[in-house]
């Protein structure tokens, strides 16, 4: 089960997109540190065994594979970054991003025009100045 607040990726059913991680018991020391740092809380910690296990496979971000560099002894591992690569593409992903990314910036943008007109109007002051004298 997974929380609803990570059931869709822009959009797409989180459930749709085979990215998450597995964990080889083999290889696994239970340092926990997966479990630890995972912000969306893909992970539990079984007490009995003293090892992480994947509880939520579906909260974890799409192409996120913080917790496998960070793993001390490469026990845990991702399906290859063209899954995610491919999900992003098939479900136009980017179209979206660049639409928020437009509608997270365009204050950002309108606020820089009007520095860079305040900045303009200064110096052709200066000039008109400088063309007195």
């Amino acid at each position: 089960m997974s929380d609803k607040k990570f059931d869709y990726w822009f959009g797409v059913p989180r459930k749709e997109i085979k990215w998450y991680p597995k964990i080889d018991p083999a290889a696994c020391i239970g340092c926990g540190l997966c479990a630890v740092i995972c912000g969306r809380g893909v992970y539990s910690y079984d007490l009995v065994s003293k090892k992480p296990i994947v509880a939520k496979p579906f909260n974890c971000l799409v192409g996120c594979q913080t917790c496998a560099n960070l793993c001390p002894v490469g026990a845990i591992e991702f399906p290859p970054a063209e899954v995610a690569r491919e999900a992003a593409r098939k479900n136009k992903i980017f179209i979206k991003v660049k639409k928020m990314l437009e509608e997270k910036f365009a204050q950002q943008m309108l606020e820089t025009a009007k520095q860079y007109q305040a900045q303009m109007t200064r110096h052709e002051k200066e000039i008109r100045e400088i063309e007195k004298s």
